[in-house]
């Protein structure tokens, strides 16, 4: 076995009580299969599954991934990055509450992320529409501990930002992209 190709399987869990990272080669487990480790630092034991996220699925089964970006309301695309793989997710009318996903935190646009820099209640985006029906999407941050960043100019206290279809804002080390619903069956 070369060494490529034992590095290819190689994952990295981190220990949620000091951060030490653990090494294994997920190729030798199937999906679903559970594993326990023992972190050999603080001696904490804890537990993984492989190749299934709850919340992933539980998104999937909710609203296929082709008619998120119809949704009616607009979407929010989370690119991928070494925190957390790309997600689309919904928005509704009204005030959407934008988080690092925490089972019970009761924010209604979870994503489920590592980032640290990422609040559990980062920014909101008011949804409303204006007299002739036309959505308007409206940024504001938190108040979050790393801000929040629209075409890298950083949110004041209170600033509010009207946003519109291809808006990219930055949460931490997490980038959004704002999809407005697809206008084109209205013509």
């Amino acid at each position: 076995m070369t060494h490529l190709q034992s590095v290819i399987g190689m994952k990295r869990v981190r220990c949620p009580k000091c951060d030490n990272y653990i090494t294994f080669d997920e190729t030798k487990y199937s999906d679903g299969q559970s594993l326990v480790f023992v972190c050999p630092d603080c001696n904490k034991q804890f537990g993984i599954r492989i190749g299934i996220s709850r919340l992933r699925n539980r998104q999937r089964e909710e609203i296929p991934e082709e008619n998120l970006v119809d949704a009616p309301y607009g979407s929010l695309v989370v690119i991928e990055n070494v925190f957390h793989y790309k997600q689309i997710i919904p928005l509704h009318l009204g005030m959407n509450t934008i988080g690092r996903y925490m089972k019970g935190s009761g924010i209604n646009c979870p994503i489920e992320t590592n980032d640290p820099s990422v609040d559990m209640s980062h920014c909101t985006i008011n949804v409303t529409k204006d007299k002739k029906g036309k959505l308007r999407y409206i940024l504001k941050d938190g108040p979050s501990y790393t801000g929040t960043f629209v075409d890298n100019e950083i949110l004041g206290d209170k600033e509010q930002r009207y946003i519109s279809d291809g808006t990219l804002f930055t949460l931490g080390a997490t980038s959004i992209i704002l999809k407005e619903p697809n206008n084109d069956k209205e013509k």
